[in-house]
């Protein structure tokens, strides 16, 4: 009963935050609808099915999910990964569409499950935030390109971004003007609308204003609409398909469920944590995951946490769960209920709601803060946009992802490392590249190496302390290795740490490591080095190790001066 959040919260429910929940649930409809419908398009399928895919997950993330107001649904972020594994399959049938948008749901939620119930929501710091910044620049890039066709009144074949800005440069001639007109005023009043901070949604008004204005002049025959939605309730749509789909879609599975993860874990603890709540990181993957599993066996596609709407519900008021299931609820009920009502709705309306909301993705200033504060995490922010907008969005976030992992080898291949010293009247031992005032200790070479010493380093390790020790004076008889940094070290490392003994002690010089940590030492115990490094060959301080080899006591600082740290 632990993963049933919903049955905990029926317990705990307070009457009184009823009124807020059905508030909240009737606001947040304005924004379902539309959103649904439009992100169902950006992922080249039927508007129905984002109408399945929001009904569906809310019902069921009510039950299983931890947080108490997050939104489920479709989103910006994930449409064009669907669209980018589903169309090509897809071969132009929109039922065959639906059902591989279906499977790639049932496997996104699998894998989700999965990695819930072995805990491994630490896989999503492989999307460092640079990679993510960098990420949903592009993706709101692709996303612009991919609605500007609609929003001119003509369609495209959907290919890569650069190729459709080409074909639509050279379409140009094809616009409807009348679409134009829906999309820009459309686009307009959602812009204003959300400048004044108006109570009624700018995405409502803009529907609304777009439907009555088509109805009334009757023109829903000559500009393209989205058209009367089925009636019916969301069922099973994953006729025809093979274990060839399942090949075919297991790669982009694995993509969007760290995408839909990582953008739905971020979003549930910081939403959490402005209550006061906090979110399990596993319980949140697998909720999520049931959810994308149910919206693909009826009818719907991958989704996640969307950060649009649950604002929205936020600010209307929601309390809990209860305000997705009445925003489900009537949904499901305008379907039944008035499904013609989106046959006067013009597909440039869509998208221009479709565009505002990515618009909002794109974060320069936040790209400019990254340049500044790290070039490296500049670079990749650079580079995951650009793998976006330029191979496709999975392959750029792949891109991205592989950068990442060789700048963390490349700063662990070469960290920073220092030969420490004494520093007149100051406490322990420090950078002397940093203190050129600082003096080393007679007799003796202080080094600091600031990483694990594995299989790509430990050869850089045993150069460096030996150029030191070349270029110190000649009377040198110890080298104190200050280990504190060192977290761990592998057999090759090893190696290279018994040669640099052997070499060192064949000039008649001893090799003391200074405050190296229990688990490393340990570590070179199981590695059979038990007796060439015994208790006499480790100091608990680098002070303890100079005091050894001197046999005095500092005499230049006093017992309360300061200690600013090693540097």
């Amino acid at each position: 009963m632990s993963w049933l959040a919903g049955v905990a919260t029926v317990r705990s429910y307070e009457r009184a935050w009823l009124r807020d929940d059905l508030k909240a649930g009737v606001v947040l409809t304005a924004l379902l609808i539309p959103a649904g419908m439009g992100y169902a398009e950006a992922a080249g399928l039927p508007p129905v099915t984002g109408l399945y895919a929001t009904i569906v997950p809310l019902l069921i993330y009510a039950i299983v999910g931890p947080s108490r107001i997050l939104v489920l649904g479709p989103d910006s972020a994930l449409a064009p990964i669907i669209a980018a594994a589903v169309v090509p399959l897809a071969m132009g049938d929109p039922a065959r569409a639906v059902a591989l948008a279906g499977l790639l749901a049932i496997m996104v939620g699998l894998v989700l499950v999965l990695a819930g119930v072995l805990r491994l929501g630490f896989v999503t710091d492989l999307l460092s935030k640079p990679i993510r910044v960098g990420y949903l620049n592009g993706i709101a890039v692709v996303v612009l390109i991919s609605q500007t066709p609609k929003l001119l009144g003509f369609g495209i074949e959907s290919r890569r971004p650069v190729v459709d800005v080409v074909t639509i440069s050279t379409s140009l001639s094809e616009t409807d003007l009348i679409a134009v007109a829906f999309g820009a005023a459309s686009l307009a009043v959602i812009v204003v609308f959300r400048l004044v901070r108006s109570r009624v949604p700018g995405v409502l008004a803009a529907v609304a204003g777009s439907m009555l204005v088509a109805w009334l002049a009757g023109l829903a025959d000559d500009v393209p609409v989205v058209g009367a939605l089925p009636q019916g309730l969301p069922a099973p749509a994953l006729g025809g398909l093979a274990w060839s789909d399942v090949a075919a879609l297991a790669g982009p599975a694995l993509g969007i469920a760290l995408i839909a993860f990582a953008d739905t874990g971020v979003l549930s603890r910081t939403f959490a944590a402005r209550h006061g709540r906090s979110v399990s990181g596993s319980r949140e993957m697998a909720a999520i995951g049931i959810s994308n599993a149910a919206s693909g066996l009826l009818g719907g596609f991958p989704i996640s946490g969307s950060s649009s709407r649950t604002p929205v519900a936020e600010q209307a008021g929601a309390r809990t769960q209860l305000t997705g299931v009445v925003g489900a609820l009537l949904v499901l009920a305008f379907m039944l209920l008035a499904p013609g009502v989106t046959a006067y709705l013009p597909s440039a309306t869509l998208a221009a709601v479709v565009i505002v909301a990515a618009a909002s993705l794109i974060d320069v200033p936040g790209t400019l803060r990254l340049i500044r504060m790290s070039a490296v995490d500049g670079v990749l922010s650079i580079a995951a946009f650009l793998g976006v907008v330029l191979w496709g969005v999975l392959e750029g976030i792949l891109v991205a992802i592989a950068l990442s992992l060789v700048a963390f080898v490349n700063q662990a291949w070469r960290p920073y490392r220092a030969e420490l010293g004494r520093v007149a009247g100051v406490r322990g031992y420090h950078d002397l590249s940093r203190h050129p005032e600082g003096e080393r200790v007679p007799g003796a070479v202080i080094v600091r190496f600031d990483a694990p010493l594995f299989f790509a380093n430990g050869g850089l390790f045993d150069d460096y302390v030996r150029s030191v020790v070349a270029a110190a004076p000649r009377d040198v008889h110890t080298v104190i290795l200050a280990a504190e940094p060192i977290t761990d070290i592998d057999t090759t490392a090893v190696d290279e740490l018994v040669e640099l003994d052997d070499t060192l002690a064949a000039r008649g010089i001893r090799l003391v490591i200074a405050e190296m940590k229990g688990p490393v030492k340990d570590q070179l115990r199981r590695y059979g080095l038990g007796e060439r490094f015994g208790p006499d060959r480790f100091a608990p301080t680098v002070g303890a190790a100079v005091d050894a080899i001197t046999g005095e006591f500092r005499t230049d600082i006093e017992p309360d001066s300061p200690n600013p740290g090693r540097g």
